[in-house]
């Protein structure tokens, strides 16, 4: 549902027919994200004369670090087995995963095994890929969040590309 290393970040669950973006958490792991959330927030320009003490704290809270900033957009978590619209496909995974720009595929996990990436997409041709291996800003939207047939969370490695 979410990888292990996104249980950091406030997380909730994908509704269907909404538009997720494949986002970098914490300038490290991939994961899903709303685009809303995911938007800049622009400044708010101030006109009104402020004192040292406001702008001191407002000069702290620019120098942050870049994961506590990010720490508020929540991980949208989906379900092994959900169907998705996966838009954006590089064309070096088109090339090396035989697809096209934009493709049906199921969520799934690859394995059960903890500390380890394991959330990936399966396409229609039964090729799958980790989410980690995605480009950030590829657009997703979640067509169902029930698996299309049974026996959709069954773990098979000799199709993942990585």
């Amino acid at each position: 549902m979410c990888d292990y290393s996104l249980h950091i970040f406030p997380n909730r669950l994908a509704a269907e027919g909404e538009q997720l973006v494949v986002h970098r958490f914490g300038g490290a792991s991939l994961g899903l994200a709303s685009p809303s959330d995911v938007a800049p927030v622009m400044p708010v320009t101030r006109c009104e004369r402020r004192g040292l003490w406001a702008r001191v704290k407002d000069w702290v809270q620019v120098q942050q670090p870049k994961w506590q900033a990010e720490a508020r957009i929540p991980a949208v978590c989906v379900p092994p087995g959900a169907r998705l619209i996966l838009r954006d496909i590089p064309r070096r995974l088109q090339r090396d995963l035989g697809v096209g720009e934009v493709e049906l595929v199921s969520f799934t996990q690859i394995s059960a095994d903890v500390n380890t990436y394991r959330d990936a997409v399966r396409f229609e041709n039964n090729r799958r890929i980790l989410l980690q291996a995605l480009e950030p800003g590829q657009r997703v939207k979640v067509i169902s969040l029930s698996p299309a047939f049974a026996g959709e969370g069954v773990f098979l490695e000799e199709s993942l590309v990585r």
